[in-house]
């Protein structure tokens, strides 16, 4: 039986255009949480700003509809810990240290594990971007989504060669796991406008600046699904 050719898209991406092949492409959704991305949530009880993270949320859903309609691989992450918070780290870690929610825990201990603990309310993903049943959900404790994860071999697996990605936050995990993507031999290309930073807007514009110059490409929601939507095979 003959094998149809996989159908491309032509995406407008910076620094130069790209071509890819949507089933060597997944969509990578990180960290769209309650934690990150709504009131009460643990970066608003840690005092940043997510006053952008609705709008994004809703570029994101957009995406998701053309990627799943295109036949993508949709891969969502989960960034949190057990409970009792162990997967943290221990004393020796930097984690324990640098890590925001722990740092709100200690300072507010009313909040003990309430805040990115798996189970809670807080750890679920937001209620406008539910997986479907064809989606992949991977739990990660770390900011890059290949640390201590099964991504990298579930992406090559599949013959996964082009990450796209977009969530929360640009300048932490989103990058993290951005510059991961480029030292494994991935095509990384981060969608500029589906992405909310943690801070101030410079430290999104400098993770934009750094995929373009060092470690990937950068495009927008928009031309992203239209590509989808004008995907060819050759």
């Amino acid at each position: 039986m003959s094998v149809p050719p996989p159908s491309r898209i032509q995406l407008a991406t910076r620094p130069e255009a790209l071509t890819l092949a949507v089933g060597e492409t997944a969509l990578i959704v990180v960290d769209m949480q309650n934690a990150y991305a709504s009131p009460g949530g643990y970066t608003d009880l840690a005092g940043f700003d997510i006053g952008g993270a609705a709008a994004v949320a809703g570029r994101i859903a957009a995406t998701l509809s053309a990627a799943r309609a295109a036949g993508m691989m949709v891969v969502y992450f989960q960034n949190g810990w057990d409970p009792a918070y162990r997967e943290a780290g221990g004393p020796l870690s930097p984690n324990t240290l640098k890590s925001n929610a722990l740092k709100t825990m200690r300072r507010r201990p009313e909040l003990q594990g309430q805040l990115l603990a798996r189970g809670g309310w807080d750890y679920e993903l937001i209620d406008g971007l539910k997986p479907e049943p064809s989606d992949f959900v991977l739990p990660k404790t770390r900011y890059s989504g290949f640390t201590g994860t099964t991504l990298d071999s579930m992406l090559r697996s599949r013959g996964i060669r082009n990450l796209v990605l977009t969530g929360i936050a640009t300048n932490v995990c989103v990058e993290s796991t951005l510059r991961d993507a480029f030292f494994h031999e991935y095509f990384a290309v981060l969608l500029e406008d589906g992405c909310h930073q943690v801070g101030p807007r410079f430290v999104h514009d400098a993770t934009v600046y750094n995929a373009e110059t060092f470690f990937g490409w950068v495009t927008t929601t928009g031309d992203f699904t239209r590509a989808l939507g004008l995907a060819t095979t050759p």
